[in-house]
């Protein structure tokens, strides 16, 4: 029986796309690392063959020789640093889209903002054109030094062995140091952005209700304990970096002295006493500058691992099959649902069908689990158990970019994109100007946006600011009905809209049930449920009614008989 195969996760698969170009920085700082040998051998030579021959033509020579390899050196370096730069760009093309579209299924998922995790992504990246990824580069080829400097003495090469040793153990207790508080100030960053970014969403309220003081100590807290753990990490790595900068500067005194000890002794030479000090520092450089960075280290890490646990949580489906466009035919089987971290069902056991071009009417009263439904039906969730399915195929499980063609979707909070009129009802499509203007006549709002400043042009301002509650309404359904979708689902449509937004509301339901579309209705309207041929009674996330409309009505407006209690004498 064959071993099965492990794949590696998405994230590394997708860093291998880069892989040349760390490649080619690998070897630029082999010549690198070899190139920075030319200054100790320079002075090993004008100190033990220069002086003593007294030669002017050799020194001549051997400084031309210095400067060339000085030059190529400069020029690999900064040849190297152009490589990572292009690495990081290489990164965000081929990972920033994935990592995007991971942040908006999760988002749906869970709720709420996640542009922290784009952020983790950006600190990722701009780690690869930092100093700290040039030290680690040149980290491997501090051995070529100490190899050298065993080649001009054993002894010496032992010490420098010795010390390059104990300041990677110093490395290595810095990372223990620093560690926890540096976890804990990136959580409680994250914590502190994603409530600066929910209250700016929520800034109107705030105002009119002076809950500014408020929020601000609330803001403060997770705030403050961010800037306490990065002050504990701060001092902790300065106090380590500044113990490592000691001892690489006392140890390249120290083996100059140990070398002075072997030139008295005979053993060595004046030049490669000075050369094996130049050496070691060069070969301790990498680890200073790595301390140096720790901070950034770690937070480069801990992005990394945030977002492949992203991209984990949220896997990349293989391409399929395509589905032909579905008649609208949707049933739900059983469906149930527990939110994440919740151990209470918000939808239970919840079962109906509808057929083509009918309109459902989905009431109940508030917490009933109507808009996660609604979701359930759109695949914006998953369910628990059961299943959602249109024309039989299951929606969760249908690839996103080939269903949402055929589903339109308004949301009880409409939220519009800034840009264009055109290009919030197109949803981003080009060139399909005759389909937003269908749409827009359909939903009556045509002649409302050709009285705005620039007509389908005019920029609506991040989520719709420069228009109304009903205009916003009027153009989030004009988006939802836009290029003929198969099912249409509309949670509180009339919401913001007066009575002849009502009319104008029912008049497209019906034009749309002409054309086969399966609509399904979320209000607490009876006008705009008036226009349903069935509805669904939900409560408690229970289905307690279903069937046509005049049945339900009939139902739910039945007189509660009186019962006569007959008072008995004892």
């Amino acid at each position: 029986m064959s071993t099965p195969f492990k794949r590696p996760d998405e994230l590394r698969r997708l860093l291998q796309s880069c892989r040349g170009y760390f490649v080619t920085a690998a070897i630029f700082s082999l010549a690198i690392n070899l190139l920075y040998l030319a200054g100790p051998l320079y002075m090993l030579q004008v100190y033990d063959r220069v002086i003593a021959s007294a030669s002017e033509i050799t020194l001549l020579m051997l400084t031309i020789a210095l400067l060339m390899a000085l030059l190529a050196l400069a020029g690999l370096d900064a040849v190297r640093a152009r490589v990572l730069t292009r690495a990081s760009i290489r990164l965000d093309q081929t990972i920033a889209a994935r990592v995007m579209t991971a942040i908006i299924h999760r988002s749906a998922g869970a709720g709420g903002a996640r542009s922290q995790l784009l952020r983790d992504f950006d600190t990722f990246r701009q780690f690869v054109t930092g100093m700290g990824i040039h030290a680690i580069f040149d980290l491997p080829w501090a051995p070529i030094y100490i190899a050298v400097i065993f080649v001009l003495h054993p002894f010496l090469g032992a010490f420098a062995l010795g010390c390059s040793i104990l300041l990677i153990l110093m490395a290595l207790f810095n990372e223990w140091r620093v560690k926890l508080p540096l976890t804990e100030a990136g959580e409680a960053a994250s914590r502190s952005y994603s409530f600066t970014e929910m209250s700016l969403r929520n800034t109107e309220v705030v105002r009119a209700m002076g809950m500014t003081e408020g929020l601000l100590r609330r803001w403060a807290r997770d705030r403050t304990r961010m800037l306490e753990r990065q002050v504990s990490a701060s001092d902790r790595a300065a106090t380590m970096q500044s113990m490592i900068r000691f001892l690489r500067l006392a140890m390249q005194s120290m083996i100059l002295g140990l070398g002075a000890y072997l030139v008295i002794e005979r053993l060595a030479t004046v030049g490669a006493m000075f050369a094996a000090s130049i050496l070691l520092g060069r070969a301790l450089q990498p680890v200073e500058q790595i301390v140096g960075s720790w901070r950034n280290l770690v937070s480069a890490r801990g992005a990394f691992l945030r977002i492949r646990e992203l991209l984990k949580a949220d896997p990349q489906r293989e391409v399929g099959l395509t589905l032909p466009r579905p008649q609208g035919r949707l049933s739900v089987e059983g469906l149930s649902y527990v939110p994440p971290f919740g151990s209470k069902p918000i939808l239970r056991g919840v079962s109906f069908a509808i057929e083509p071009g009918e309109v459902l009417g989905i009431i109940g009263p508030s917490g009933a689990g109507k808009s996660t439904l609604s979701r359930h039906l759109v695949g914006v969730l998953a369910p628990s158990a059961g299943a959602v399915r249109l024309d039989g195929a299951d929606v969760s499980s249908w690839i996103k970019t080939s269903l949402g063609q055929h589903i339109g979707y308004l949301p009880q909070d409409i939220e519009l994109f800034a840009d264009t009129v055109a290009v919030n009802i197109s949803r981003f499509q080009e060139g399909e100007d005759r389909e937003v203007i269908l749409a827009a006549r359909m939903a009556d709002v045509h002649e409302m946006i050709l009285r705005l400043p620039d007509g389908y042009d005019t920029q609506v301002g991040e989520g719709g600011a420069i228009l109304s509650g009903g205009y916003r309404q009027r153009i989030g359904l004009a988006r939802a009905i836009f290029a003929n979708p198969s099912l249409l689902v509309l949670d509180e449509p009339s919401s913001n809209l007066d009575a002849e937004g009502d009319a104008a509301l029912a008049d497209c339901i019906l034009q749309l049930k002409k054309r086969g579309t399966t609509v399904v209705i979320i209000s607490h309207r009876p006008a705009t449920i008036g226009v349903a041929d069935k509805i669904l009674v939900l409560r408690e996330g229970v289905v307690e009614m279903f069937g046509p409309r005049a049945e339900i009505l009939a139902r739910l407006t039945r007189p509660v008989p009186i019962h006569t209690v007959r008072e008995t004498t004892g």
